[in-house]
């Protein structure tokens, strides 16, 4: 057991491994295959072994720069869409009192109270204003 282990070490030396996209890529490939096993539409198929494919080869990779910098990518990716869903909620749970504009000019988003008629609003990033009904 301990030589099987001291030869699968010295394989993986230099070479990436598994990090959290290539976690996903396995997941998703998986339930493409067990997706297949009820349905059965080839392009599922190909796509699960597809995905386990590149899954398995960004583990052996010994290019870890590029795959560091690919995980990177996606770990923000896996951010932003958290910090979206976050916002989201915010907005949900204080759209009784609030209503939100975006800026014409800026995009950035204002909050102002609900229930003031028509009021002057100036975005607090690039001082525009603008007129909307709260």
């Amino acid at each position: 057991m301990d030589r099987l282990r001291q030869k699968m070490m010295s394989f993986m030396y230099g070479r990436y491994g598994n990090d959290q996209l290539g976690a996903m890529l396995t997941g998703v490939s998986v339930a493409c295959l067990v997706v297949y096993l009820f349905i059965r539409i080839p392009f599922i198929y190909l796509a699960g072994v597809a995905l386990l494919a590149y899954s398995v080869y960004r583990t052996f990779s010994k290019n870890t720069a590029k795959m560091a910098a690919q995980n990177q990518k996606f770990l923000t990716w896996r951010y932003r869409q958290a910090v979206k869903k976050d916002n989201a909620k915010k907005h949900w749970a204080q759209r009784k009192d609030y209503r939100f504009y975006k800026c014409p000019k800026c995009r950035q988003k204002v909050r102002v109270p609900r229930g003031r008629g028509k009021i002057a609003i100036t975005c607090p990033k690039c001082t525009t204003e603008f007129i909307k009904k709260s």
